[in-house]
């Protein structure tokens, strides 16, 4: 009965003259990437009728002002060099709006069309000597000369861009870090673009560990087993649950590297690391009760604050703020602290003259006001950069070290 539901409702979603799927993507380079994957996985279950929508499409208004220029032409760049699918799909754009696109008034707001002159606001930008910056939390973070710390967030707010700079300014303070990745999405290797000398690079990959873990258990479990049993074992590991468990300990591994060195961990957005975080807390809960608390387990790692430091990546607008708060209070109710907040791609503190944008800026400064007076223990700002953070060179001055004094 419940396969002929889903045939039904997949041949519904698949007649094109009742189903309109629309792909939204912001005009940057991994959400575009995200949406032609997202197309091909819905082409493949016959959902072929579809429409692109970029959403929050800049126009400079001052053709000068060198930030609201390098926001235009990184937008129109990444548009312009979208993957095939897409560029076969009726699109759509919706230009970015002076306000937050929160609440009726703004949604209806943006069924009309933006041709009315925008008020102009009054200059606000932050000195870059007012706020704490990446390189001050990667000092913070290198007073100790090990420890985790893990990288989180929704998906597309930069997480493997701190990540990335984070464990660069570690190795440059003098530290031994692994950087790895929980991400499906693997934007790592892109992101760094290059071998490192001294940082060790890995991604844990559900396919991969699965396997290992396969194999694993097959040669210690199935030493002793007749073949007829042997296939049964290896058909019980064919479960689902068995990925979960196989990613689960390598998880673990990387969270004990911990112990010798600085483990930089880029992990999945959200929904797929809070799964992560429901595995460790059901093998805590096992581990203890079986051996009556006389281990450390991979959660009462995560809790102590000494050893695991997690970083909550945010944009400055109301939606990324909330879910990034929304993580936060889940973390707590795991008794998980998060020592810093970062928030990325600051309009507010790069410096702009755009009518357009400086109307943003207001907005901005309200969130960043609100995660600084209550939800974050510390606040750490990365300006917009007019030269995409890619690369090695570019990724090493997010967080400079300070020039040692001769002596």
């Amino acid at each position: 009965m419940q396969e002929t539901r889903f045939q039904k409702a997949l041949a519904t979603l698949s007649d094109q003259t009742k189903t309109t799927v629309v792909l939204v993507a912001r005009p940057d380079k991994g959400s575009i990437n995200e949406a032609s994957k997202t197309s091909e996985d819905l082409k493949n279950l016959g959902l072929t009728n579809q429409r692109l929508a970029f959403n929050t499409v800049f126009h400079a208004h001052d053709p000068n002002d060198q930030v609201a220029h390098s926001i235009e032409a990184l937008g129109a760049k990444a548009i312009n060099e979208m993957p095939i699918n897409l560029r076969e799909l009726p699109r759509d754009e919706i230009p970015l709006r002076p306000f937050n696109t929160v609440g009726l008034p703004s949604l209806r707001a943006l069924l009309t069309e933006n041709s009315a002159p925008i008020s102009p606001a009054s200059h606000v930008s932050l000195d870059s000597n007012s706020f704490a910056g990446l390189g001050d939390l990667v000092d913070d973070l290198a007073q100790a000369d090990n420890g985790l710390v893990m990288v989180m967030g929704k998906g597309g707010v930069g997480k493997t861009t701190i990540a990335a700079a984070v464990a660069l300014g570690l190795l440059q303070r003098g530290k031994t870090v692994h950087l790895n990745t929980t991400d499906p999405a693997a934007h790592l290797a892109v992101t760094l673009n290059g071998e490192i000398p001294g940082l060790q690079v890995d991604r844990i990959d559900p396919a991969e560990e699965t396997k290992k873990y396969v194999a694993k258990v097959m040669a210690q479990k199935g030493k002793n087993l007749s073949q007829e049993e042997k296939d049964l074992l290896l058909e019980d590991l064919q479960s689902p649950c068995t990925e979960e468990v196989a990613v689960f300990h390598a998880f673990s591994r990387v969270v004990s590297e911990a112990r010798n060195s600085f483990v930089v961990l880029d992990t999945a957005p959200t929904g797929h690391s809070l799964l992560l975080m429901d595995a460790t807390g059901a093998y805590h809960r096992q581990v203890t009760k079986e051996l009556h608390g006389k281990v450390t387990t991979p959660l009462m790692r995560l809790q102590d604050g000494k050893y695991t430091k997690i970083i909550l990546v945010t944009l400055p607008e109301i939606t990324p703020v909330s879910q990034a708060a929304a993580l936060q209070e889940d973390l707590r109710r795991a008794n998980i602290e998060p020592y810093a907040w970062v928030i990325n791609k600051s309009i507010a503190t790069a410096g702009t003259r755009d009518p357009l944008l400086e109307n943003r800026v207001q907005g901005e400064q309200e969130q960043m006001q609100r995660v600084a007076n209550g939800l974050a223990n510390r606040t750490y700002i990365l300006p917009w950069l007019t030269k995409p953070p890619i690369g090695i060179e570019e990724l090493s001055r997010l967080a400079p070290a300070a020039p040692r004094e001769e002596t």
